[in-house]
């Protein structure tokens, strides 16, 4: 089978897929939480594996790379072409809230973003894709059971990293958007366009109301927190 971007075979990948930015980081997800878990996929180092969670889930976990264009391949793909019912982004978010902490996870109810990915569409307005409820609503049942602390509500899927303006984020702040992270609208579309199911699961790695950050312990131990959380969302399904 294959397509342009990945070149696993038919039947590959399981009907949901954990969704991280960072290769190696699915690499290690694939290497500490699933067993017997196999290479499938690795087209441009974009990593993808298939194998079990401890409860015997069938669970794939691929890469999606940085920003919505980026995302916006993969997902189409897999939910097109591999059969791929579900995909849950696992990522790292800034705050825009004080109340938010380091370490906290933020679970994306709707995505804003400056991004134009759905011009495609030829809408004329400006539309607000949200998640899946169900994957939500047995998120918050997961993080509740793990005691880790989360918060639902709307992020913004920005095309900058590095803005020049330094301060826009306030305005955001002021409109109660939770954080910053680059993907969850693409991801939210192709899935709305596909009728398919997408959620997005967000490790807060840093605060822009009080500059905080998670040193690198800190970060490993939240990113075991989210991951833990996702896959116990996906065993629920």
């Amino acid at each position: 089978m294959g397509t342009h971007h990945i070149n696993a075979e038919s039947g590959a990948f399981a009907k949901t897929v954990l969704m991280p930015g960072d290769p190696l980081r699915a690499k290690w997800i694939a290497e500490t939480f699933l067993k017997d878990a196999k290479l499938v996929t690795r087209v441009r180092g974009i990593l993808g594996y298939t194998g079990y969670t401890k409860n015997g889930t069938l669970v794939s976990v691929m890469a999606s790379g940085m920003g919505i264009p980026s995302i916006g391949i993969y997902s189409y793909e897999l939910f097109t072409h591999y059969g791929v019912e579900t995909i849950i982004r696992i990522g790292t978010a800034g705050s825009y809230q004080e109340h938010i902490k380091c370490g906290d996870l933020l679970f994306a109810m709707t995505a804003s973003s400056d991004s134009n990915f759905a011009n495609q569409y030829k809408l004329g307005i400006n539309l607000a894709p949200n998640c899946d409820y169900p994957l939500l609503e047995t998120a918050v049942m997961a993080a509740k059971n793990l005691k880790v602390p989360y918060h639902v509500g709307n992020v913004l899927s920005s095309d900058v990293f590095y803005d020049d303006d330094h301060e826009v984020w306030k305005q955001y702040a002021k409109l109660g958007i939770l954080g910053v992270e680059m993907e969850a609208y693409g991801l939210y579309l192709n899935a709305l366009r596909l009728k398919k199911r997408a959620f997005c699961i967000l490790t807060v790695s840093d605060n822009f109301y009080n500059d905080a950050h998670l040193s690198a312990a800190e970060r490993q131990n939240s990113l075991v927190n989210m991951v833990e959380t996702a896959i116990l969302t996906v065993e629920k399904l």
